[in-house]
């Protein structure tokens, strides 16, 4: 008959050296009930108020490529014994069909600042109980430009992650002459970086930006200036390495020269390979804000809650920044980074380049006309 005392005490070191979670333990030795007596005695199985309770062992966060530090949903499963089953998509766009063909069981996704009020109109998002989520202070943001999209008809349907913008990255190395334009990255495509250029698998930046080269607005849905940025886009797709929203691979290797980015992506390989900058159109083009959300059907709310709040700790939150380069409103974060990134010029560009961006508009994404004009791109 085994001891139960040495079965505990065998627990307990199998817990302590990491070999097994928290719940697993609290399972396996029946002390659900007996955390507060032991808390004083093993500081590690102190409950959180962001943790307490049993959040299963999984949740699934739908979020963006290159978005998120896997050392901190590492420390997420270390804390709750939930491990994060990460999904990446390319758009907002094939996030949001997903999302609304149901079954995903997503229970956090990462949506961008325009899509959050068509979420809410299709029934897909409820609002969120802010007061589970201890970590969330509205008063620490400072733009209420990259907060407000989160509400919707005075409710509070997503919580704020980070924001950014998008322009291009530039390996300078192996095409010479810094660009400074959209009108010069397209005719640059056609020409000297014929076969060596990336576009996004994503209609807002791709339409968005072909568009810029004629002057008119990111978001356009008229009939006329469409039909020219698709006779552009048709022009310059057999000059194309590549059409992907993941794109740094190809930039890394030198497949591709240049590509349509986000911030983080920018900041990530400049850091990594200098002679890569990254530009944005002045011409303008697009800012935007990212937000956690929970699935009206996610199958582990509990557990989606106590991620989003780990996730904007500031601690957490500036270690997830200094992973992928993009900037946040949060200033409990921005006190907390080093000179060189908070006044670094890609993470935070000077006042005249961001003065023309645009953010992205809530009917693009539903809009028939440019998701046929994308299609046609595709697969001309």
């Amino acid at each position: 008959m085994t001891d139960p005392r040495k079965e505990f005490i065998a627990q307990l070191r199998r817990y302590q050296m990491g070999s097994i979670s928290r719940r697993h333990f609290l399972g396996v030795t029946g002390l659900g009930t007996a955390m507060a007596v032991m808390a004083g005695a093993v500081p590690g199985l102190r409950p959180r108020p962001s943790f307490a309770g049993d959040i299963g062992d999984k949740v699934a966060l739908t979020s963006w490529p290159n978005y998120h530090d896997q050392a901190n949903l590492d420390k997420f499963k270390e804390l709750t014994g939930a491990a994060v089953e990460l999904t990446v998509f390319g758009s907002n766009e094939e996030m949001y069909a997903k999302l609304k063909a149901g079954g995903t069981g997503w229970d956090v996704f990462v949506p961008t600042n325009y899509t959050i009020a068509n979420y809410v109109e299709a029934d897909l998002i409820d609002p969120l109980d802010v007061s589970q989520i201890s970590n969330y202070d509205l008063a620490s943001y400072s733009d209420p430009r990259m907060t407000e999209p989160g509400t919707v008809n005075g409710k509070i349907y997503a919580l704020h992650k980070d924001w950014g913008t998008t322009g291009f990255v530039q390996n300078t190395k192996s095409l010479p002459g810094k660009l400074s334009s959209w009108k010069e990255f397209w005719d640059t495509t056609k020409d000297k970086a014929s076969g060596r250029v990336m576009v996004h698998d994503y209609q807002l930046t791709t339409i968005g930006n072909a568009l810029k080269y004629f002057g008119y607005s990111f978001n356009s849905i008229d009939e006329k200036e469409l039909a020219d940025a698709e006779k552009l886009l048709l022009e310059v797709k057999p000059h194309l390495f590549g059409i992907s929203s993941d794109y740094q691979p190809a930039m890394r290797n030198g497949d591709a020269w240049m590509s349509v980015a986000w911030t983080g992506d920018g900041k990530q390989l400049h850091k990594d390979i200098p002679e890569i900058d990254y530009v944005l159109g002045k011409e303008g083009g697009e800012i935007w804000s990212d937000f956690y959300a929970v699935p009206k059907e996610a199958p582990n709310k509990k557990g989606a809650y106590a991620l989003i709040n780990f996730l904007l700790d500031p601690e957490v939150n500036t270690k997830e920044l200094l992973f992928h380069g993009y900037p946040v409103a949060d200033k409990r974060v921005i006190a907390k980074l080093p000179p060189e990134i908070a006044n670094d010029p890609i993470m935070y560009p000077a006042a005249e380049l961001l003065t023309p961006l645009e953010f992205g508009a809530g009917n693009v994404l539903t809009n028939p006309a440019r998701a046929e004009i994308m299609a046609r791109f595709k697969s001309a």
